[in-house]
């Protein structure tokens, strides 16, 4: 199992996102959002719904964490996914992780998450996440990575993952 993290790992870059990255992070966004291609409408009513969705997250995670660090993952230079944290006082959140449909399955969000745990367990600082619960893949993903669910709504999960030692 290390050594497929490894494989994925290999070329594998998270940086900081950079306004030129705006279009790509909408069009993540929209893959990662089928539900909102259910709505009935128009074409360019559901794309208007699908960047107002778009802007209320971008928003909301501006006013709930205001200190949020974005980044693109990319995969030998082309961009895959999207990964947004924020470095609480007692935490670091994984805001939100994305890829876009082509790279989901290869391993990336593993290895991705691992970088994350790898870095609070240096700093012996539990990571934190929110699963919706119509997200049960996301929610196996964490699952076995160590996180364990603290708290559950109707609607979401919070997972845990603590370091060891």
């Amino acid at each position: 199992m290390a050594d497929n993290t490894n494989v994925a790992a290999d070329g594998l870059v998270v940086r900081p996102s950079r306004p030129t990255d705006g279009p790509f992070l909408h069009s993540l966004y929209q893959s990662a959002r089928p539900d909102l291609q259910w709505i009935d409408g128009e074409q360019e009513f559901v794309r208007q719904i699908v960047g107002q969705q778009f802007r209320a997250q971008e928003q909301g995670m501006g006013e709930h964490y205001p200190n949020a660090m974005h980044y693109v993952v990319e995969k030998l230079g082309t961009a895959i996914g999207s990964l947004s944290t924020d470095f609480g006082a007692n935490e670091i959140r994984v805001l939100y992780l994305a890829f876009i449909p082509q790279a989901r399955g290869q391993g990336y969000g593993r290895a991705v998450l691992q970088g994350v745990q790898k870095a609070a367990q240096q700093i012996r600082c539990p990571v934190a996440t929110v699963v919706w619960t119509n997200n049960p893949h996301a929610r196996q993903h964490y699952l076995a990575l160590g996180f364990c669910v603290e708290e559950r709504s109707p609607t979401a999960e919070r997972l845990v993952w603590y370091p060891q030692g």
